[in-house]
């Protein structure tokens, strides 16, 4: 997929996003995991709602509860866990001390790296 191809995918999801109508936003899903990877899935549903969150964020929690399938919800976790951890790292803190990561994949922050997530 070229990069014009990328952008008219994330514009054709945020509308779907948009309009809260799932059909049309499951039907977008079905195409793109016909073509793409569930990672790639993942991150084209993370950016198209970046692209909605400062604008319509009802939009995007809607689309969390009820448009999202749980196999991309869980990609979309595990790639803002690792944006997460590499961030906290950046910043100095320590993997084991200051935050983990437990068995299902959830992040376990202490509270200074809680401060250090929100603020960023």
């Amino acid at each position: 997929m070229n990069h014009l191809e990328l952008e008219q995918e994330i514009g054709k999801m945020a509308i779907a996003m948009m309009s809260r109508n799932s059909l049309i936003g499951k039907d977008l899903i079905a195409d793109l995991r016909g073509r793409l990877s569930v990672d790639s899935v993942a991150a084209l549903m993370i950016v198209s709602m970046e692209r909605l969150i400062w604008c319509d964020s009802e939009s995007v929690l809607w689309s969390l509860s009820y448009l999202i399938p749980a196999d991309v919800m869980e990609e979309i976790r595990r790639i803002t866990s690792l944006i997460v951890c590499q961030r906290l790292m950046g910043k100095g803190f320590v993997l084991g001390k200051d935050f983990s990561i437990d068995a299902g994949g959830s992040l376990l922050l202490s509270e200074n790296a809680k401060t250090a997530v929100v603020v960023a």
